[in-house]
């Protein structure tokens, strides 16, 4: 979640710095790549960032961090708080060097709580918050969600979090901390929709939102493929069941107004027969004409085929996944490609205003990379 929150924000234009151990992240190493340092994952994660390397648990490295921290608008760590205070890298630490700085931490538990220092990844997360269970009710056994859930959601979260607060310090002039846990983002996050009944008190018959949870709500098998055909309206129902020839369900009550959310399951189910009786693309022309929503199952692969072309440096040609976003008024800098570990090391510290000894004795002494 660090990572891709400040992915985002790099997009946006800022200048991020990227602190890393010696050896590098871990996004660099996750699964194949072009480059020993720069896999698939480290080439978009890491872009319009620049890298740092340093050992923090030297103090002379410690005190590199710092001095660049007091250059910072913001300092976002998604190091647990156990550590941070170890290395002596606390909010209380930062602000030392740097008074208003906007300091973002994001925690798997909320502090104070019981799980507050425990460990705390995406799979687990999707656990805590409800995303297992809410499988569990659609294909009868937990399960996770096919993406890292828990990490981007929160990643957004930090980044709405952290231009509020630079908000108010324009406002006011103050920095101020954030907390950011996962656990709580994400149960929010699902409790918005499944939340349902059980939000009042007393409420009935309790969380879960249907539509969403019906086992049947899913592609619908075509003569020759898959498609995602979403009928909102009754008026979406009685064209589907009309044109399929069901026309004993045309006007059905269950179609009424909201009434498809509870009867779900049963709507979606009939449509499957109907579905199969015709091609894709017969479907996807049907649902054009009559504004249904519907979309063909767009593979990984062909999104990935979308994606713009760049030349980076030493990884070659690569496929930029943009974010997409666009502004009318204000012209962003030309992304720059993902860096190789510490690329960056000398600049940044001698923009942090160390002189070429201070740095060439941390690199001679294994401080930095």
């Amino acid at each position: 979640m660090g990572p891709s929150s400040t992915q985002i924000i790099g997009d946006l234009g800022a200048d991020v710095i990227a602190v890393e151990p010696l050896e590098g992240t871990n996004s660099r190493r996750m699964g194949p790549g072009p480059h020993p340092e720069l896999s698939g994952i480290a080439l978009n994660l890491l872009r319009n960032k620049r890298s740092v390397a340093i050992d923090l648990k030297r103090p002379e490295g410690r005190d590199a961090l710092l001095r660049i921290a007091a250059t910072c608008d913001v300092t976002i760590t998604n190091v647990r708080s156990a550590s941070l205070r170890r290395l002596r890298l606390t909010y209380d630490d930062v602000r030392a060097v740097r008074p208003d700085i906007v300091y973002c931490q994001a925690v798997g538990y909320r502090s104070g709580s019981e799980h507050a220092d425990d460990a705390a990844f995406d799979d687990v997360i999707q656990a805590a918050s409800g995303v297992a269970d809410a499988q569990r009710r659609s294909f009868g056994r937990p399960t996770f969600a096919a993406t890292v859930m828990a990490d981007k959601v929160c990643a957004m979260a930090i980044v709405n979090s952290v231009l509020a607060a630079l908000l108010h310090r324009s406002r006011t002039g103050a920095g101020q901390m954030i907390e950011v846990p996962m656990r709580d983002v994400m149960a929010a996050f699902m409790l918005l929709e499944h939340g349902a009944g059980a939000i009042a008190v007393g409420g009935s018959p309790g969380a879960g939102y249907g539509r969403v949870l019906a086992p049947s709500r899913r592609p619908f098998r075509t003569a020759d493929g898959w498609v995602a055909i979403l009928p909102y309206s009754s008026a979406d129902f009685d064209r589907l069941y009309a044109e399929g020839g069901r026309v004993d369900l045309v006007g059905d009550e269950r179609t009424r107004g909201m009434n498809h959310v509870d009867h779900a399951d049963f709507l979606y189910t009939q449509l499957e027969d109907i579905v199969a009786t015709r091609t894709t693309a017969e479907w996807l022309a049907f649902c054009r004409t009559h504004d249904i929503a519907a979309s063909p199952i767009v593979t990984l692969d062909e999104l990935v085929a979308e994606m713009p072309v760049a030349e980076h440096a030493v990884a070659g040609a690569y496929h930029v996944v943009s974010s997409g976003i666009t502004f009318s008024g204000s012209a962003l800098a030309e992304p720059t490609d993902a860096p190789l570990i510490g690329q960056h090391t000398a600049a940044v510290l001698t923009e942090a205003g160390l002189s070429d000894g201070e740095i060439a004795d941390l690199v001679a002494g294994g401080v930095v990379r």
